[in-house]
């Protein structure tokens, strides 16, 4: 069984023209990176908070999640307090909005140690301190002691980490962890991540609108575009030959890390808002392979195409114009 499943999951909200998520399936292995990417709105946020139970208000829900074989949708108090005080644990985007700004870093650490492990006040600063080092930072006793705007960004982002590895999870969420950073802290961030994924053998998702981080850090990739999956593969599948026009759009649009650099090319348009709904593919509008009749009527599914699924009626040709 998967660590993390989602389903069918639909997720819609009052006054909306079409749901924020719409038919998402994904799945994280344990011991797995899992990266999750698209352009802002496309949904991503809401994808991993559903894993916690923190749908927006009022939101309606159809399909699954379960976390370590829980399921969320739906559940009462008791298993969604079980699942977020020692199955998963998030990662939030900018650590000095998650972190009050009026108490010690050793406060923010220790207090879900002694209220919910229920450790001493000493065994619980014996594991901040643990869990300080483990995230990379020097002297411990020091950063234990401060307050978060005596910290940089990076320093602070890893105690965060260390915040979300409190309560011993099974799998890491982190939705844009590396987004407020400088380019080398974002690899320190990055790196610090993926070695205690791989050392205590946890499950990671991934949020970022970065394709090359995520090809960098993650197994597999899934691309979301308003709401739904488009395409999902390995990330070395994804790179090398894109089957979706939005995942080759995205390719297109970033600067290579390797290699001679090249001439970028946008994707045209703009994302579509919840207050917009198409009967056929939500990329129709800004993709260059549509056809008329086609993509603009018949929203595709997301099926087998070449190892990997994808959803687009055109995918063989994507390919074909991306090998040229």
């Amino acid at each position: 069984m998967p660590l993390l499943s989602y389903e069918d999951l639909s997720v819609l909200l009052p006054g909306m023209a079409r749901p924020v998520l719409d038919g998402v399936f994904l799945q994280v292995e344990a011991g797995e990176a899992v990266a999750l990417v698209g352009e802002s709105g496309s949904g991503k946020s809401v994808t991993a908070r559903a894993a916690l139970g923190l749908l927006p208000p009022g939101a309606s829900t159809g399909g699954r999640v379960t976390v370590d074989g829980c399921e969320l949708i739906g559940a009462d108090a008791a298993t969604l307090r079980a699942v977020r005080t020692g199955k998963a644990s998030m990662i939030f985007q900018d650590p000095r909005a998650a972190i009050n700004p009026v108490r010690r870093v050793g406060d923010f650490l220790t207090e879900a140690l002694r209220l919910v492990g229920g450790r001493s006040k000493a065994e619980a600063e014996a594991r901040a301190l643990e869990l300080l080092a483990a995230v990379g930072l020097p002297d411990p006793p020091r950063h234990l002691r401060q307050y978060p705007h005596q910290m940089s960004g990076g320093m602070l982002q890893r105690v965060m980490i260390a915040g979300a590895l409190t309560a011993d999870p099974r799998l890491l969420l982190c939705d844009e962890p590396t987004t407020a950073l400088d380019v080398t802290t974002q690899a320190e961030i990055m790196a610090v991540l993926r070695a205690l994924q791989q050392d205590r053998g946890l499950g990671l998702l991934l949020i970022t609108h970065d394709l090359d981080l995520a090809a960098a850090s993650c197994d597999r990739i899934y691309v979301m575009y308003a709401g739904r999956i488009v395409e999902t593969a390995t990330a070395a599948e994804l790179l090398a030959a894109p089957r979706h026009p939005y995942t080759a759009g995205l390719l297109g649009s970033s600067p290579p890390l390797h290699g001679a650099p090249q001439r970028l090319t946008p994707i045209p348009g703009v994302p579509m808002g919840l207050l917009e709904s198409a009967p056929g593919c939500a990329f129709a509008a800004r993709c260059r392979f549509a056809r008329p009749g086609l993509c603009d009527q018949s929203a595709p599914e997301l099926e087998p195409a070449g190892g990997r699924l994808v959803a687009c009626h055109l995918a063989d040709t994507v390919l074909s114009e991306v090998d040229r």
